[in-house]
């Protein structure tokens, strides 16, 4: 099993920034890639980035690119999420994700392909 705990989320204003940070534990030499995620009132939960842990590879949703940026510490097993210039469309319950992708899929952006979350972090931008 693997835990995950986000932390970092709060209000900011558009335009701002903020850093996600997600803390994993357990057997987290068994997963290959960290993601994100993210969940509006009202909307399905939608990715937003990936990160693999050997290589550091990434990749990102159209509607994060050039804003947001994933990084991983293998040492401290976390990985973040530095948000830049935030929107308002960026409001949502943010979702860490682990997966052991067994068939190393590249990226790893399907939501079903995930075998572990965190319990969400709420980040609010205000207009």
């Amino acid at each position: 099993q693997v835990q995950l705990v986000e932390s970092g989320g709060g209000l900011v204003q558009a335009g701002g920034s903020l850093r996600l940070s997600c803390a994993a534990a357990g057997r987290t030499f068994s997963t290959n890639v960290m993601g994100w995620f993210r969940q509006a009132p009202g909307k399905e939960r939608e990715f937003v980035a990936v990160i693999r842990w050997t290589d550091g590879d990434t990749y990102y949703a159209d509607s994060v690119k050039g804003r947001f940026t994933i990084s991983r510490d293998n040492a401290k097993n976390t990985v973040s999420l530095q948000m830049n210039s935030l929107k308002s469309e960026d409001t949502a319950v943010y979702y860490c994700a682990a997966a052991r992708n067994l068939n190393g899929y590249w990226p790893v952006a399907l939501e079903g392909l995930y075998d572990y979350w965190g319990q969400g972090t709420q980040v609010t931008v205000s207009s």
